[in-house]
């Protein structure tokens, strides 16, 4: 596993909240996308999120350490999740309560959405089964 560098302790401090805010907004709300560089997370935009690389979405089982999967999940992908238009996406699937981690990316059509997901899906090995909605607060299942 690769490993960040962190130039202070204050860094690492930053860092380490931002994973637990992560985890805490994943499990409070459902799912969650978060800027790595910034630790911004999406407000209630008109925007929708799709996973970038389907074939590196981390499916985590209910009982799954969320904290440590995040943490690893995002040294793994730090050079992606750095990149301008990139996030990362976590999500709980609401009938299996499985947790998906995902570079994440924004659309701010819905159709066009719609589409990319679809292209990717049939190019990759994991499919896509939903788009993230910001402004409702919903997964978009297609």
């Amino acid at each position: 596993m690769n490993k960040m560098k962190f130039e202070s302790p204050l860094e690492r401090y930053l860092f380490d909240k931002y994973i637990l805010d992560v985890c805490i907004a994943t499990l409070t709300q459902g799912g969650v996308t978060s800027k790595l560089d910034t630790y911004q997370f999406v407000s209630p935009i008109d925007a929708w999120a799709i996973p970038k690389y389907p074939d590196q979405t981390v499916i985590l089982p209910p009982n799954a350490d969320l904290q440590a999967a995040v943490r690893s999940f995002v040294v793994q992908n730090e050079l992606y999740l750095r990149m301008p238009d990139y996030w990362l996406g976590t999500w709980i699937e609401p009938e299996t309560h499985s947790c998906y981690l995902d570079i994440t990316s924004l659309c701010f059509c819905l159709d066009d959405a719609v589409q990319q997901a679809r292209a990717l899906s049939s190019s990759a090995q994991r499919k896509i089964v939903a788009l993230y909605d910001f402004k409702r607060g919903q997964a978009i299942y297609i």
